[in-house]
């Protein structure tokens, strides 16, 4: 692999630091660097083939599908970077796969929720695109995503997300020493009224730059708190991370199935059988 830089059209991303032949067109993306080992003990077989800061990228086979899987960090300013590094080297399908909280009621934690679209509340994505650009997940990855969960015969919710840059007070919880952000306390009951499905930080970025730069992207992540009932376990990410490993084989078979009937985008009249 050649030395990275700075330059966008360079054969390596500065901070992701692959090349075209390093990663597979489908990335699953995780936060947390250490999840990245936990996607690929589900895998057929794997190989590291980058590691630089929070991205660590590792790409092998699922279900006898080639994939790759890139750690982004927290947040959305980070999220972007790897969304923007991964499409220079060819990559065009992205799915976040992580945890997040609940705040409808009937959602266990250990549960599976499916963006189909996100609520903007990341300044990442508005240093794109104007603010009342739709955040949105591509229509086949989360059709893969629903057709994994049930093969797999995980329970998940399909619904709107919302994408916070704060953990802590842009999520409505208090900060140090009790402090509240103007809104705080209203802000999940106003998205739980809205039909909003859960939160988390990084969803609407990926969607977002993926949808204005004509890609594919989707996420699901693993329910860990449910605000409303006040449960809490750090449980389902095996779950998440095998919804969204099938769901990358079966895009790849759709897009072959696509192919073969001369179609541009999958559609029902369409089959896998």
């Amino acid at each position: 692999m050649t030395d990275a830089s700075e330059d966008p059209n360079d054969d390596v991303g500065y901070h992701v630091e692959v090349g075209p032949d390093d990663v597979a067109d489908t990335v699953l993306l995780p936060g947390n660097p250490e999840r990245v080992d936990k996607v690929t003990a589900l895998w057929d077989e794997s190989k590291e083939v980058g590691q630089h800061r929070e991205y660590r990228t590792a790409t092998g086979s699922y279900d006898g599908e080639r994939l790759s899987v890139t750690s982004t960090g927290i947040g959305s300013p980070s999220a972007a970077i790897a969304v923007e590094e991964l499409a220079r080297v060819g990559v065009d399908t992205f799915i976040r796969v992580g945890s997040c909280g609940a705040i409808q009621e009937g959602m266990a934690v250990g549960d599976l929720v499916i963006s189909s679209g996100a609520v903007r509340q990341e300044g990442t994505s508005k240093e794109y695109v104007r603010e009342d650009y739709p955040a949105t997940a591509d229509h086949e990855v989360v059709s893969a995503l629903v057709a994994a969960a049930e093969r797999l015969g995980y329970d998940y919710h399909v619904g709107l997300t919302m994408s916070a840059d704060s953990f802590y007070a842009g999520q409505g919880r208090p900060g140090f020493e009790g402090f509240r952000a103007a809104g705080s306390e209203e802000l999940v009951d106003e998205l739980r009224e809205a039909n909003v499905k859960n939160i988390e930080m990084e969803a609407s970025a990926i969607m977002t730059i993926a949808t204005v730069y004509g890609l594919r992207a989707g996420a699901v992540c693993a329910v860990y708190a449910n605000r409303v009932t006040g449960e809490f376990r750090t449980e389902g990410e095996s779950r998440a991370v095998e919804c969204a490993s099938l769901a990358a084989a079966l895009l790849a078979r759709m897009d072959r199935v696509k192919a073969e009937a001369g179609v541009d985008r999958w559609h029902a009249g369409l089959s896998l059988e």
